[in-house]
């Protein structure tokens, strides 16, 4: 989980949810550096896949993978700790 404050000044934006992606809440993620991190690692460990993930919502929305296991685990492993949406 990311204890930082420098990137809580960001203007929260909010993401409609996507019926075609997969989506997960991550209660931990609190600022767009943790949306960052969250993203670098899906897209990361999963190539091909395109992700969203908004704090101001707490929601990760996950296109081009249906492998929520692996997607959990990403997360995880980044440090957070996601649930279903």
């Amino acid at each position: 989980m990311c204890g930082c404050s420098t990137h809580q000044s960001q203007a929260p934006q909010t993401a409609e949810r996507d019926p075609t992606a997969l989506t997960l809440r991550v209660e931990d993620m609190t600022c767009g550096h943790c949306a960052g991190t969250i993203k670098k690692a899906i897209e990361t460990g999963l190539p091909g896949t395109s992700v969203e993930a908004d704090p101001a919502s707490k929601l990760v929305s996950v296109r081009g993978s249906t492998d929520l296991s692996s997607i959990k685990a990403l997360v995880t492993e980044a440090g957070y700790t996601p649930t279903a949406a």
